[in-house]
């Protein structure tokens, strides 16, 4: 069920108007973009999206504009994400009946859950629908996370497929390869160096940057599966400023300022958030530059 689910898939910025509305041709020109540039499937609302800050109406929409516009090309793996389990059921049966062919699993949590809880919750959104799922964790922003025990559990599931662990441990995804024995496919975030990911047996990385990198990326995961290592990680090197930004700034604000220097005219991050800083603009800038160097000076895979 999962072997469609390798490689680059970047998490979709939100083009989004200060009026609330989906800003659909840059979204849909996204989408064609990325493509173009050859990754391998498609994230909208992960992290980078702005999940968080949309109303159901806004996720909806935006899950039907990728699906169009990528007719079948690539998959489409839609970010679900709910307080309730009842909410994040509906989403998944939803995005499932849109055309999406996976589904990015999300817990958001007010107050803390036992490990029963969290397992319960991730296994409605496994049942609810015929689709993979794949899970996300990220520590850093959840209020509860993903024990070693309870992926053990949910990678038992049938439709559970994989994991994308934002953790910043790169020793965690290997005592979770090495736990699940081969039934959760692993994928990094931007918080990991993807080369270390790859070859500790990763299938790949679900993450932002990849949205305003994706021919860099590309190029990065195709060196990795060649086993051209030293090439893969001087290329690497070079991306990895790009990833400091990103943690420095607002990811989203970041992310949408970099895709709007290369044309994309994707609005802002939603409020309260702010918009990248001039400093900020000025360095990301920098860092495309040098990532473009990079991939110049780096051979085929």
């Amino acid at each position: 069920m999962s072997s469609a689910f390798h490689g680059v898939f970047p998490y979709l910025v939100s083009p989004v108007a200060p009026d609330g509305r989906i800003l659909e041709d840059e979204l849909r020109g996204l989408v064609e973009h990325l493509i173009a540039a050859g990754v391998h499937g498609l994230t909208p609302l992960g992290s980078t999206g702005e999940f968080a800050y949309l109303d159901a109406a806004q996720r909806r929409r935006i899950v039907e504009i990728v699906v169009e516009t990528a007719r079948g090309r690539v998959p489409v793996v839609a970010g679900v994400a709910a307080t309730t389990t009842a909410d994040a059921v509906r989403q998944a049966k939803d995005y499932a009946a849109i055309g999406a062919d996976g589904i990015l699993a999300i817990l958001e949590a007010y107050f803390p859950l036992s490990e029963a809880a969290v397992i319960a919750y991730f296994t409605a959104i496994a049942d609810a629908t015929d689709k993979p799922v794949v899970l996300y964790t990220n520590p850093n922003f959840q209020r509860s996370d993903l024990t070693l025990p309870a992926i053990d559990t949910l990678s038992r599931h049938p439709r559970i497929v994989g994991i994308k662990d934002a953790s910043t441990n790169t020793g965690r995804l290997l005592s979770i390869l090495n736990r699940t024995e081969g039934r959760m496919e692993v994928f990094a975030a931007s918080a990991h160096i993807p080369l270390a990911v790859m070859m500790i047996g990763g299938k790949g990385w679900m993450a932002g940057p990849a949205c305003a990198v994706p021919r860099e990326s590309v190029r990065l995961y195709e060196l990795c599966r060649a086993g051209k290592w030293d090439a893969a990680l001087t290329l690497q090197r070079a991306l990895w400023r790009v990833n400091e930004l990103f943690a420095a700034h607002s990811l989203a604000a970041c992310i949408k300022g970099a895709l709007q220097f290369q044309g994309f005219a994707v609005g802002d991050p939603v409020p309260p958030q702010a918009p990248l800083s001039a400093e900020g603009r000025a360095a990301v800038e920098k860092a495309l530059a040098l990532a473009a160097e990079a991939l110049a000076a780096a051979p085929e895979a």
